[in-house]
């Protein structure tokens, strides 16, 4: 496994602007998970570490090498993409296996057989290994996907959005088992996503991109409790953060325009009453929907709370963040 950095890169397309001055360093046997809306230079990454995408400056060193004029194939990293890339003509075993037949790998055929053996038990598709691709349902075809990067040995895997398509079961099956995987191979991983849970429970680092620029790089706790501004805070966390005229409470710091409060940093019992629009019982918490002045908000509370639409209660803020008229942190 390798450590992956990236220096000043910059790539537009056309007038479109995809990454700007770009640092960053995903460290050798690190989870890194970039967070972003459509847009934000998260594909574009991948595609630029992988040789897929040349970029118009900067520099990209893989093991301190720079890889500018490596191919994909020189690079040694191997990329899941968000759509399947599956030889439709081909089984199961038989997509799983052809990394493996590389002329570059030239990998021995009992030790073919025994990584396809052991990736497809993972993926829980051993009952399918001789199927043909197109027999495949579309979760299906995405496991034999991100199979075909987890029997390689590459340099550095790159991910882009691999799970998806699944459903709600498999999609928590997997991120148990790829963060597992990771772990034991001591695997170095950039990988892309919209889901918020995804970087909490999977990452060591996260990257929050917004237009092309990185805003905030970090443990996925640190970007949780100390955002460098609105945008980053509203990458994590479900519920979002709740985000807050400044003046609405008591005790602003100079230069706060809005204050900035999770769910959880709510206090209910004293303060200033807020009214209750809407309560949400999800079994292991409660979360309560409040109108509070002129605004709405999301708390959370007791599972058994006996709180009901129409009630009024007290709240007041704790551990909360402020952001100027820029968004930025104070």
């Amino acid at each position: 496994m390798a450590e992956v950095s990236l220096h000043n890169i910059s790539k537009s397309f056309g007038d479109q602007v995809a990454l700007a001055a770009v640092d960053m360093t995903v460290p050798d046997g690190s989870f890194v998970v970039l967070l972003g809306p459509t847009g934000a230079g998260k594909t574009t990454t991948l595609r630029l570490i992988s040789g897929l995408d040349k970029p118009d400056s900067g520099q990209i060193l893989i093991n301190g090498q720079d890889v500018a004029n490596q191919t994909p194939a020189q690079r040694n990293v191997a990329m899941v993409f968000q759509q399947y890339s599956l030889y439709p003509h081909l089984s199961v075993r038989q997509n799983l296996a052809f990394p493996l037949k590389s002329p570059i790998l030239r990998t021995p055929e009992d030790e073919i057989i025994r990584k396809v053996a052991e990736v497809a038990e993972v993926l829980q598709i051993s009952h399918k290994l001789d199927n043909k691709a197109t027999e495949l349902s579309g979760g299906e075809m995405q496991r034999v996907s991100i199979g075909r990067a987890l029997v390689r040995n590459p340099q550095i895997y790159l991910m882009d959005e691999p799970l998806s398509s699944l459903d709600a079961k498999l999609r928590s099956d997997l991120r148990v088992e790829l963060k597992r995987i990771q772990a034991s191979l001591g695997a170095t991983m950039l990988y892309v996503t919209h889901d918020q849970i995804e970087a909490m429970t999977m990452a060591t680092h996260v990257g929050v991109l917004d237009h092309g620029r990185l805003v905030q790089f970090g443990p996925p706790r640190e970007i949780y409790e100390a955002p460098v501004s609105i945008y980053a805070a509203s990458r994590l966390g479900s519920p979002k953060i709740n985000i807050l005229p400044a003046n609405l409470f008591p005790g602003a710091p100079q230069g706060a325009a809005q204050i900035g409060l999770r769910p959880e940093h709510i206090r209910i019992g004293d303060g200033q009453e807020a009214q209750v629009l809407r309560v949400e019982h999800l079994g292991d918490q409660t979360r309560l929907h409040l109108r509070f002045g002129a605004v709405d908000l999301i708390t959370l509370t007791d599972a058994h709370t006996e709180l009901a639409k129409g009630d009024t209660l007290k709240i007041a803020p704790q551990s909360a963040l402020y952001f100027d008229a820029n968004g930025d942190r104070i």
